[in-house]
């Protein structure tokens, strides 16, 4: 399906057209062609492979749509421009969250998509919340997953642009937690620098309890500490806080309002989890229970949490707190995954793209759909080279994904690149943000004789 009121051939002719050429200078902000806002397509070239597979990986054998745009807010060169927080999905919306990564002044934008619509909106910036005066320090990314709280707020916190931009020289004195109306656009500050001179990269509100949980980053880039923080949205106070966070990622269960994580984590360390409970606030304990933790789905309505290191999988049950290695997850040579969702409406898929920090194109950017009963992998979609073609865009990595509640739709907000390599280095590198929107046809969705509505 192509975007309606841009003839075909007319389109194909200008989507040719609108990558720039190798080197060459790139206008902000990026454009489709004919100057509309997203570009629906269903193409073939979709389930092409650009490389070799691993053994037993399957690719979809229907076709599916595909939906493009750019973000608006990128009206001016990035360093670069680039997504690090995890989006959600709530009915026909999405919501997410791309930031300029510049320092000491940088700045973070918080969209929503619907779907339904085919409509981008802005809702806020950081910079438009916190309402720092220059020249001071303000936060070039929003690190953390976006909530969306029992108030109807989204919640979320900011991390700094460059290593070297969280220093008093600059006014920093530490992150913010903030929240918004995704109505109205209104936005306020939570907590400025609920633990001093720390940047909260990793972050997740409890939405029924009101808590804030993160893990932090020193201000000082030479100080390798990662703090934990729980605070308390409601009573603005810290509720519990210590020297030993998480590294990059959190089990939350909302069942419980219990929150679990690595105590010395990183990235290919299997460890076991210890358990912070908001209603015994107090050292987090060790469970024993072991696995490797980049990245979690949300609690299914069985109380198990899906979590990911590299190329292996593992099963967290959130009521034995027990943990199951499942193995395998991959189908490329790309294995850094930090966004992985789990179909909220059949809880047997799980959606996840690898090669989040740059590398997701050498794999061909795929779509990976992983069957829990099976345990099977499938490519529902190869987005690189299609993009390139036909957009100039080559989509490299993400941090944020979201299934739809139907589990019909995959979002996917991508840092990428126009322009190809980097003359000067002649190495390819994100620039530019872009979202896609990958409809997974019914029959991918359902086993052999099933019927997916």
């Amino acid at each position: 399906m192509t975007n309606p009121g841009v003839p075909v051939a007319a389109l194909a002719c200008l989507l040719m057209q609108a990558a720039p050429a190798r080197g060459e200078q790139l206008t902000w902000p990026p454009q489709l062609p004919g100057g509309v806002s997203v570009v629906s397509e269903n193409s073939a070239s979709l389930l092409k492979p650009t490389g070799e597979l691993k053994p037993g990986v399957e690719i979809a054998t229907a076709t599916p749509t595909l939906d493009f745009l750019y973000f608006d807010c990128q009206s001016y060169p990035g360093n670069p421009w680039s997504v690090w927080g995890d989006g959600l999905a709530v009915g026909e919306r999405y919501y997410t969250s791309i930031g300029d990564h510049l320092a000491p002044r940088g700045n973070a934008f918080v969209y929503e998509y619907d779907a339904g619509r085919k409509q981008l909106r802005l809702i806020t910036d950081v910079r438009s919340i916190i309402k720092v005066p220059e020249p001071n320090y303000t936060p070039g990314k929003i690190h953390s997953r976006l909530t969306l709280a029992s108030d109807g707020c989204l919640y979320f916190s900011t991390h700094r642009g460059s290593t070297r931009a969280t220093v008093p020289e600059n006014g920093f004195t530490g992150s913010w937690i903030l929240r918004c109306n995704p109505q109205d656009g209104r936005g306020e500050v939570v907590a400025h620098a609920p633990l001093a001179n720390q940047c909260l990269p990793t972050g997740e509100l409890d939405p029924q309890r009101g808590i804030f949980y993160a893990g932090t980053a020193d201000g000082d880039y030479k100080e390798k500490r990662v703090k934990f923080l729980a605070y308390d949205c409601e009573a603005k106070r810290v509720l519990y806080s210590d020297e030993h966070g998480p590294y990059r990622a959190m089990i939350f269960a909302p069942s419980t309002g219990r929150v679990y994580f690595q105590r010395e984590g990183g990235r290919g360390v299997t460890a076991p989890l210890v358990r912070f409970d908001p209603g015994k606030p107090g050292p987090p304990q060790e469970i024993g229970a072991g696995l490797g933790l980049r990245a979690a789905t949300s609690e299914s309505s069985g109380g198990k949490v899906y979590t990911v290191d590299g190329d292996h999988l593992w099963e967290f049950d959130t009521r034995a707190e027990t943990s199951r290695d499942l193995g395998g997850l991959t189908v490329g040579t790309e294995d850094y995954i930090t966004s992985i969702d789990l179909d909220p409406k059949t809880e047997r898929y799980l959606y996840f793209v690898a090669g989040s920090h740059g590398g997701s194109y050498r794999d061909g950017s795929p779509l990976v759909q992983y069957d829990l009963q099976g345990r099977s992998r499938k490519v529902i979609a190869f987005l690189h080279p299609f993009c390139e073609q036909r957009f100039g865009f080559t989509p490299m990595g993400t941090y944020a994904t979201a299934v739809s509640p139907l589990g019909d739709k995959v979002y996917i907000t991508w840092h990428g690149n126009r322009g190809g390599p980097d003359p000067k280095r002649n190495k390819l590198s994100f620039n530019t943000c872009a979202l896609t929107v990958v409809h997974v046809p019914a029959s991918e969705r359902a086993a052999a004789g099933q019927q997916v509505d």
